[in-house]
């Protein structure tokens, strides 16, 4: 969400739109197992429904992922979340948060990207310590004029922005809800309210390694069952 490497035209073509509409109701599915269907009372799932309207995703498949992860309707696919580590090109530290409904098959090919690229995919924990778990939330807001105040208002740690007219707000996992209810509170229009990682220290490469880091973290974005990429990148 945010991150430097993501480029904002790559869902132009109809393909990756279809891919997109695909990871967008997978995400409500798990939303709705994990919290229940209603969005009211799960603010992880009214999130989600936001993110895919947002997205041009068509009112039936919306519906019907919060059927399918609210078990309402004959479901035989169930997707479970898993995360994989390791290393990409010129040792940049990488986590993959997956959603899958075969393991075997995710992390088979998370492997493989990893090997394509010039990394290796590690054990767990081997990565994990170079980043802090935090609480994301970020947002837009017509008149920003001084985001450290926003931020202490809201109770969040820190503040980074804007990027695109989108700031984002780091804070405690636990206190991931309140930041983003607060902000709300205070006219922001709220795109991502998430678990993340944040990198401690930022790998130092020139443009031409970035160049090539990025392009594997793409290829790790557009993989069918990753859901979110992190990298100890800015």
């Amino acid at each position: 969400m945010g991150k430097s490497w993501k480029n904002a035209g790559k869902m132009a073509t109809a393909q990756k739109k279809g891919a997109r509409f695909t990871k967008l109701a997978r995400e409500i599915s798990v939303a709705a197992k994990l919290g229940g269907p209603d969005p009211d009372a799960n603010s992880r799932l009214a999130l989600a429904i936001a993110q895919a309207r947002a997205a041009s995703c068509p009112k039936d498949t919306i519906e019907r992922a919060i059927r399918k992860g609210a078990g309402s309707e004959d479901e035989t696919t169930h997707y479970e979340e898993t995360t994989y580590e390791g290393f990409g090109p010129y040792q940049v530290g990488v986590i993959v948060e997956c959603q899958t409904n075969n393991k075997n098959r995710t992390v088979t090919e998370i492997r493989n990207l990893f090997c394509k690229h010039g990394g290796q995919m590690s054990e767990s924990g081997s990565v994990a310590w170079m980043f802090d778990r935090v609480g994301l939330v970020e947002g837009k807001k017509a008149h920003v004029d001084d985001p450290e105040e926003e931020a202490i208002e809201a109770g969040a740690n820190e503040v980074v922005g804007p990027n695109e007219d989108m700031y984002s707000f780091y804070g405690s996992p636990e206190d991931l809800d309140g930041i983003r209810r607060i902000l709300q509170d205070r006219g922001w229009e709220i795109t991502t309210a998430e678990l993340s990682y944040q990198p401690k220290n930022i790998t130092q490469l020139n443009k031409e390694q970035e160049a090539e880091v990025y392009k594997f973290l793409e290829a790790l974005e557009d993989s069918d069952d990753s859901h979110r990429v992190h990298a100890t990148l800015p």
